[in-house]
């Protein structure tokens, strides 16, 4: 069993995973600044709810867009387990050919999610992750990642559009009963909700078109925010929400050594 931990500009996320099971994937606020007990805290705790002896776990991976927490989690972890930390980043041996203008440059997030969709997914592969950004990667049918997109999340959208404006007022992510609102709250959603699903729909069909994978090709989604989306979108979705998990331990895997 192995802690796989994602580090995100929002949360971090923390699972115990091997190859028989996902025991838990949890997440926590990401804070920069709070002190490396109060996450040593955290954690023993959610190993305590799941009934998960630190002793069990044999080592640890994690994948981080958050550089300044990278030091303070993984001392974090060592306090309540004893194992170093690996992390997802430059010489990391990840299996896959990436061929981009600077490969070392490719998100820490894009490589995982590429990584545990190979793991169970018959390439050519999209995935798509909804966090704080949306991302699109792209797997060819030789397993080589090719690039992807990177555009606005759900939440960083509202935030934006909320706190860019003098009387639009903070809303909940709830679905509008129709894609026409008949009041400022409706129509807000209805942009949210619909608005970022056609968006990502959109730019799937420009990405199949533009590289012939229309009538093969698997799309793979996780995040948080999949399944509010999901229902809306048009394009024939795989929903994995431990994505992430099984990717860290593949890596994990790759590296132990």
């Amino acid at each position: 069993m192995i802690l796989a931990v994602d580090i995100a500009n929002t949360t971090i996320s923390i699972g115990c995973i091997d190859h028989r099971k996902t025991y838990f994937w949890e997440r926590l606020t990401t804070v920069i600044g709070k002190p490396n007990l109060e996450y040593a805290i955290a954690l023993k705790s959610i190993l305590e709810i799941y009934h998960i002896n630190p002793s069990e776990i044999q080592g640890a991976m994690i994948c981080s867009v958050v550089p300044p927490l990278n030091r303070t989690i993984a001392e974090a972890i060592r306090k309540i387990t004893g194992v170093r930390s690996h992390f997802v980043g430059a010489g990391i041996k990840t299996g896959l050919n990436i061929r981009m203008d600077n490969p070392r440059a490719v998100g820490s997030d894009m490589i995982v999610n590429t990584v545990g969709s190979l793991e169970e997914h018959k390439p050519p592969i999209v995935i798509v992750d909804m966090g704080t950004a949306t991302t699109i990667s792209v797997v060819d049918k030789n397993s080589n990642f090719i690039g992807g997109c990177i555009l606005p999340g759900l939440r960083l959208s509202l935030d934006a559009l909320t706190n860019g404006t003098a009387q639009l007022p903070k809303i909940s992510l709830e679905t509008p009963r129709r894609a026409i609102g008949r009041n400022t709250v409706e129509s807000m959603q209805s942009g949210i909700i619909y608005g970022h699903a056609s968006m990502i729909d959109g730019m799937l069909s420009r990405v199949m078109a533009e590289l012939d994978f229309s009538d093969e090709a698997s799309i793979v989604a996780t995040g948080g925010l999949v399944k509010l989306l999901l229902p809306h979108m048009k394009h024939r979705i795989i929903y994995d929400p431990t994505l992430m998990l099984k990717g860290l331990l593949a890596l994990y895997e790759k590296n132990a050594q």
